[in-house]
Order: structure tokens, then C-alpha cells, then sequence
């Protein structure tokens, strides 16, 4: 039998950039804060715990003074950055740099909206995400999140819409939001006109692209082992394309989750991952699936 890892799948570059910082930090000092969990993958949250990383949360940071501290690549909203000055913590900032520009464009469309008194941002995302923590908080919490169509009461049709995404989204999902609202506003108003719904692409390309090549993996083999942290909003979006794909895709966060019966009278598995799964990991349960099929 066949086992291949998806060769597209493993850790974008935000995630990337934030364990190497990360790493270099513990190499010299031994101990290093991070501000929530540096990737949505706890296999890989206990390896940096190992090295001396400390998860802590918001409440814990007001309780910081005068040490090192990392950012996530979800990114903060600006009320961390005002802890950080307040009590002398100096920010190891890997803040992932299609996520600081996500929150330059919604804070600038609220700045828009504040100066005229007419407007409302809308963020399609998971409500209590960091990212969508970090976006929220760049319109004084006044933002409104949308994940359903029973989210979108919150909206007022009347007022033009700055409608954004969390980069992490499907791409149909977001398409779909967007339809959605623009019935809404039609059904609301009789029309919809260009200032009634101003509209962001704001999704990560490095990860949408992943939909479209997850779904071929997954027609390439009779069966699918997605590796996933189950914190993982990517991680969702992606199983999601490999189960429609392939009925036969399995969710599982480590190796001890591997079934023996999924395995008997097929010929090929397919092994892919979410962009928080380090590749370790994924090697971790191909090597687990050829001892269970040996």
C-alpha cells in the first residue's frame, strides 16, 4: 500500500516565521512568552513547551513587566500593544504580514465610517478567533461578525456595508456571505447601488489556493488522513474540501487516533494537512499507518 504526504500541505510562511522566531528566542534565553498558543496545533504547542515557552493569555499579560514577549501570526489588537508600552514588555512582533495588512484596510474603512456617521464593518470569521480578536479590535470593538446567515440580523441593511474576511476562510464561504448580504440589501432597499456594499477580498491566497489543490489530493487517494489541530479554523475549512472531495477523510490531531479498519482492502492513503500541521507530525502518522498496514 501507498502512503504519500501532500507535498503542498504543512505550515504557511506566518506560522513559519513566528516558531522561528520563537526558537531563536529560546536558543539564547531558555524561556520565552507567547501570547495565546503560537499555532493552532497542540503537538506542536507541547514540542515549544519543551524548549521553554510559556502560553500565556491576556489576563496573565496585564500582570507582565519588564520581559520578552511574542505575538502570534494571528496578530493583537492595539490594546496589547498600549500593555506592552505600559509595562516595559518588549514584543517579539511575528505578526503575519497579510494579517497586519487585513487590519490597516478595516481599521481605515472604520476611520471612513466614523468620519462620515454612516457605515458598519462586517468581518465573515470565527467570532473569538485572535485573528478576528486582533480585527475587531481595530474598530473600538464595534465590528460585527458573521459566520451564519442568522448572523447577518445584526446588520443594518439600511447603512453601506465594509464587508471583510478572516484570511483563513473558504473561498465558497466567503462567496456565499457575500451573495447573501447583497440580497439582503436588495430585499432591504429595492436596489443595491456601489456605496451600499463595499466589499474585501481579504483571504490569504497562500491558503484559498490550498482548497483547489487538497481537492485534487484527495480524488488521488482511496483514503485521506487530514492532521489537524482541533482549534484550527483553517484546519475545518480544509477537511471540509477533502470530505465533499472523498467520503473516505479522516480528521485525527495525532497518530494514536488512526483506526486499523480504515485501512483494510485499499491500495493508496493520502496524508495533507492544515497550515498549522507541522510536517513532523505528518511524517509522525505515515510512519504509524505503514506499521499498522504491514
Amino acid at each position: 500500500m501507498q502512503v504519500t504526504i501532500d507535498s503542498n500541505s504543512g505550515f504557511c510562511f506566518g506560522v513559519v516565521y513566528a516558531i522561528q522566531q520563537a526558537e531563536e528566542e529560546l536558543d539564547v534565553n531558555g524561556h520565552l512568552y507567547c501570547l495565546g498558543d503560537i499555532v493552532h496545533n497542540n503537538m506542536e504547542v507541547d514540542r515549544l513547551k519543551g524548549k521553554g515557552l510559556e502560553i500565556i493569555n491576556h489576563e496573565q499579560l496585564q500582570q507582565l513587566y519588564n520581559c520578552k514577549v511574542l505575538i502570534r501570526a494571528h496578530g493583537e489588537p492595539p490594546s496589547t500593544y498600549q500593555t506592552a508600552i505600559k509595562n516595559n514588555i518588549e514584543l517579539i512582533d511575528a505578526s503575519c504580514p497579510v494579517v497586519l495588512k487585513l487590519q490597516n484596510r478595516v481599521r481605515g474603512s472604520y476611520d471612513e465610517i466614523t468620519d462620515t456617521g454612516n457605515g458598519q464593518v462586517v468581518i465573515y470569521g470565527e467570532k473569538g478567533h485572535a485573528e478576528v480578536n486582533g480585527l475587531v479590535g481595530q474598530t473600538g470593538g464595534k465590528a460585527i461578525v458573521v459566520k451564519t446567515e442568522e448572523d447577518l440580523d445584526q446588520i443594518d441593511f439600511n447603512k453601506p456595508v465594509h464587508f471583510f474576511s478572516q484570511t483563513t476562510k473558504s473561498t465558497l464561504g466567503f462567496e456565499q456571505m457575500q451573495k447573501t448580504i447583497q440580497q439582503r440589501i436588495v430585499k432591504q432597499k429595492g436596489s443595491l447601488e456601489e456605496t451600499d456594499f463595499i466589499t474585501n477580498d481579504t483571504l490569504c491566497r497562500q491558503v484559498s489556493n490550498r482548497e483547489p489543490q487538497m481537492r485534487r489530493f484527495s480524488t488521488q487517494h482511496d483514503v485521506v488522513i487530514f492532521v489537524s489541530g482541533k482549534k484550527s479554523s483553517n484546519g475545518k475549512a480544509l477537511y471540509s474540501v477533502c470530505k465533499a472531495t472523498n467520503d473516505n477523510s479522516y480528521f485525527i490531531s495525532s497518530a494514536e487516533e488512526l483506526d486499523a479498519t480504515w485501512f483494510k482492502g485499499i491500495n493508496s492513503v493520502g496524508i495533507c494537512g492544515a497550515t498549522s500541521t507541522p510536517l513532523w507530525l505528518m511524517k509522525e502518522v505515515k510512519n504509524a499507518i505503514e506499521k499498522i498496514t504491514v
